[in-house]
């Protein structure tokens, strides 16, 4: 592979606000939009190494296009460059949900509720949809479905973050176990210089954060490390997508009564409707937080406390990626972690989008047609998102 040539970090937050601003349709379609960008239309990657990059972000937990990001920042303008990919990509969809976290309650006097029902509804669709294309790609066979719908019982009987946890920990397990087998997967060296010491120190601060920020905030009874320990803990242990944000934040900010179960839907319905990662769905959350901090406060709290696992796991593991990949064990185990995630995101299809959503024929039949749009019509998410809350708003008022 040719020498990939080195820029400034100016230069790699210009191309990435540009897609941050424009980058609709969720993770799929963000690597396809990185791919025309920054292989094709730029050249700062060959097609191999962006596909070797791609791989390397699936196998991590958190948001794999971000995630992508930052590693094309990183191998154009060293750490700088990470950090200008993930900001410029990150910002626009971000203050447009702090904007609307605002102004739901104005919006809720003008309009009345029906348009928040409605994004309630436009959810369920989302996430239905999501848990199709998931399950189509990640639990091809019988024993990967079994082990979803294993999953998705135990995330139901146990509704907190440890039911989610241990449903993940037991894909892990039973991958491991079970689903060794399959071609070996082609690689190429990555076009990143990361040292092992600094992997080493990534890795050790990810974990160090991951097991001591609930002692910490057990024993300061600090509001804001509780926050950043639930929003940090989210977005360590998020396989499969954004979408998958959805069960691990409502169970970590809607019974500790931080956030209303209403309010999380509606936000996680208006993400839909904004372009950029769906993580940014943290900013919502921070902003309509009842106890302090919230506001802009608790949105950039929440914004870095979701996105610091993505920064320290895609630096930590580079400098081992191809060791780790020629792993049979970790193979195995991914595939298993991956078909239990597309368990913890039917479960919350059920619960709590499906429960708060759906309270009556009319709203059956709005989120069918949701779907239908978004399934079959391919129909930007951000407009059905519009369409549903307009709808919602209507079947109110009759």
């Amino acid at each position: 592979m040719s020498k990939m040539s080195h820029g400034q970090a100016g230069e790699v937050f210009a191309a990435f606000l540009k897609l941050g601003l424009t980058s609709f349709g969720g993770p799929v379609a963000h690597l396809g939009y990185f791919h025309d960008e920054f292989v094709v239309r730029r050249r700062w990657l060959d097609e191999r190494a962006y596909a070797d990059l791609v791989a390397l972000c699936q196998f991590l937990p958190g948001p794999a296009s971000s995630q992508v990001g930052m590693a094309i920042g990183l191998s154009r303008a060293g750490y700088l460059g990470a950090l200008a990919a993930w900001t410029a990509f990150t910002l626009p969809s971000a203050v447009a949900l702090v904007l609307f976290a605002f102004s739901i309650g104005v919006l809720g006097h003008a309009l009345g509720s029906g348009w928040l029902h409605g994004l309630k509804v436009a959810a369920v669709a989302v996430v239905a949809l999501a848990v199709l294309g998931m399950a189509r790609s990640l639990t091809p066979d019988r024993e990967r479905a079994t082990l979803a719908v294993v999953a998705a019982t135990i995330t139901l009987a146990i509704p907190s973050a440890w039911g989610q946890v241990g449903a993940i920990v037991l894909g892990g397990l039973v991958g491991a176990t079970l689903l060794r087998g399959g071609a070996p997967i082609d690689h190429v060296a990555l076009p990143l210089s990361v040292s092992r010491r600094v992997g080493v120190a990534a890795l050790t601060t990810f974990f160090a954060l991951l097991i001591g920020l609930p002692f910490l905030a057990a024993a300061t009874g600090s509001q804001s490390i509780a926050l950043f320990d639930a929003f940090y803990r989210a977005g360590s242990l998020v396989f499969g997508g954004g979408h998958v944000v959805l069960p691990l934040l409502q169970a970590e900010v809607v019974p500790s009564g931080w956030v209303t179960n209403d309010a999380f839907l509606a936000g996680y319905g208006a993400a839909q409707a904004v372009p950029g990662p769906l993580f940014t769905f943290a900013a919502y959350l921070g902003a309509v937080m009842g106890p302090e901090p919230n506001g802009w406060a608790g949105a950039a709290l929440c914004l870095v406390a979701i996105f610091l696992p993505s920064f320290l796991l895609v630096i930590g593991t580079l400098p081992f990626w191809e060791d780790l990949r020629r792993t049979p064990t970790a193979q195995a185990a991914l595939k298993g972690v991956n078909a239990a995630v597309v368990g913890l995101l039917l479960a919350a299809l059920y619960h709590p989008v499906w429960t708060a959503g759906i309270l009556g024929p009319a709203d059956f039949a709005l989120a069918v047609a949701a779907f239908l749009l978004l399934f079959m019509w391919r129909t930007p998410p951000w407009l059905v998102v519009v369409l549903s809350a307009a709808a919602g708003g209507v079947i109110v008022a009759l």
